[in-house]
């Protein structure tokens, strides 16, 4: 979220404004040079980096949700998904809120040289990481099948005999080994020029990975998780010049770009219009648990998740607006959260599934590919469908922890009993 005046470029060879948590939508600025020539931008120009922008968030919303389907469960501990209770909900904006203004500080005391070098290199790893995770699925139907694959795993545990707890238990094979080097060139590429491509690829890593992995556990966590940041973006963005600062200040792939003079100077357009990644993953996963109800209501239709969807790009779209409108950056999740949020509302008030929908717990759904092999197949060319072509396969990042078959009957039973609760519970 950082609250630029749009219409100024930067230099060439300045790093554009980077943005913290919930970023807003921009269009770049260095309003530090007066000196610097106001560029115009094209209404082509202008319409391709707004579209592009609007695009490239589409997309980690879309395939994160359907890996959030089919990835619920993984072997590997750093790829386990993440739930967010409605405490960790009401507590995010305010440990948001600190971080933001700690960064602040520290951009005032010590030089940003430093700092950003050491966010460079933390990004950098985690940048590696994320994007041969995205990768790996995409990528094992590239290779031939006669590729030698062999397999690779990375234990660390604690104890031993009986009482030995597994830490880190980490499947790799030679595929996955592939994706990271194709990803450290990438991670190089970005450290060395610092290019908008590099970042974008980053940032959309970070972004889908942050979507498929971080897993709200109701309804109402996810209205009150929207709500706070709804509150926290227009606060830091409209009341306080924090953002300003840490925005000017900090260099990460922490947001998508896209050059509005790329018609006119190609690759090495400077002139940026951004989207940070907040406004992507924070509806995202609002999203993806609207489409895991949709899958626990065996219809074989995606109605919420298609509504939600569509709203989301209705609230950017109106983002876009106002800042062109207007000339000034906006709080993008000032218009996202009540479409987000409003748009499924009146869908699930019109099918009478309110309440339905809100007493849905998205830990206790039984997903697909587990324990559930007599589902109904889905609908074809629907979201689920394709999130069964992306289940894990043998050579997939996301793979199964080895238990024994006993502890799978004790799951089954387990799950089928609360499913008998519920019902019982609909039921009075």
């Amino acid at each position: 979220m950082a609250d630029v005046d749009p219409g100024l470029p930067l230099p060439s060879g300045t790093q554009d404004p980077a943005s913290v948590g919930n970023d807003t939508l921009s269009n770049g600025t260095d309003a530090a040079n007066a000196t610097v020539a106001k560029f115009v931008s094209t209404p082509e120009g202008t319409a391709l980096a707004y579209g592009s922008l609007v695009f490239m968030a589409l997309l980690p919303i879309f395939f994160g949700a359907l890996r959030s389907v089919s990835c619920a469960k993984s072997k590997n501990s750093s790829d386990m998904p993440e739930t967010i209770t409605s405490r960790d909900a009401a507590r995010f904006p305010l440990i948001a809120s600190c971080t933001l203004f700690g960064l602040y500080l520290f951009f005032k005391i010590f030089s940003e040289e430093y700092i950003n070098l050491l966010l460079s290199m933390y990004f950098f790893i985690l940048g590696i990481l994320a994007l041969s995770h995205t990768m790996s699925p995409f990528m094992n139907g590239l290779f031939p099948a006669n590729f030698p694959n062999k397999q690779y795993q990375l234990l660390f545990t604690q104890g031993s005999g009986e009482g030995r707890e597994e830490i880190v238990n980490y499947e790799f094979d030679t595929k996955d080994l592939v994706c990271l080097c194709i990803s450290s060139v990438v991670g190089v590429w970005y450290i060395l020029k610092k290019h908008w491509i590099a970042n974008n690829l980053f940032g959309l890593a970070f972004a889908l990975n942050g979507v498929e992995l971080l897993h709200l556990n109701n309804v109402s966590t996810g209205c009150i998780l929207l709500s706070g940041l709804f509150v926290y973006d227009v606060f830091w963005v409209f009341g306080t010049n924090v953002m300003v600062t840490v925005a000017k200040s900090f260099e990460a792939p922490i947001k998508l770009v896209f050059p509005q003079d790329l018609l006119e100077k190609g690759l090495e357009a400077s002139n940026f219009a951004m989207l940070g990644l907040g406004d992507i993953v924070i509806p995202g996963i609002f999203i993806a648990l609207l489409l895991r109800f949709d899958v626990s209501l065996k219809k074989n239709t995606r109605t919420y998740f298609y509504t939600s969807f569509l709203a989301y790009v209705f609230g950017l779209g109106l983002t876009i607006f106002v800042m062109h409108t207007f000339k000034h950056a906006q709080p993008a999740l000032l218009y996202l959260v009540p479409a987000c949020i409003g748009f499924p509302v009146v869908v699930a008030l019109v099918k009478g599934e309110l309440m339905e929908m809100f007493s849905y717990e998205s830990s206790a759904e039984v997903l697909p590919h587990t324990l559930q092999p007599s589902r109904s197949p889905p609908a074809p060319s629907s979201p689920a469908s394709l999130a069964n072509s992306l289940q894990p396969s043998p050579s997939s990042p996301c793979r199964r922890r080895h238990a024994p078959a006993s502890t799978y009957e004790e799951s089954a039973t387990k799950v089928e009993s609360q499913k008998e609760e519920v019902e019982e519970k609909k039921e009075k």
